[in-house]
């Protein structure tokens, strides 16, 4: 789904999100067939994943996760 509008996380989207006190990452919202977790590429169905669909560059993401509640921004989405 890549060439879609930019404006909110989906799949096909490449989020650039920083947690508190951490360099920035990046990662390609893809499909469950496509992860590659190593190579940057996460699904939708993820908790990152699913926090981050819908969500605009600015907005501050919540996600659960095994190590307990992560608080990230979205500071880019190609």
């Amino acid at each position: 789904e890549e060439g879609g509008p930019t404006d909110r996380v989906r799949v096909g989207s490449r989020v650039t999100v920083v947690e508190d006190g951490e360099e920035p990452e990046t990662y390609h919202i893809v499909g469950s067939a496509e992860v590659d977790p190593k190579g940057g590429r996460i699904s939708n169905e993820s908790p990152l994943g699913r926090a981050l669909m819908g969500h605009r560059v600015g907005d501050a993401v919540i996600v659960e996760a095994p190590d307990g509640v992560l608080c990230f921004r979205i500071t880019a989405i190609e």
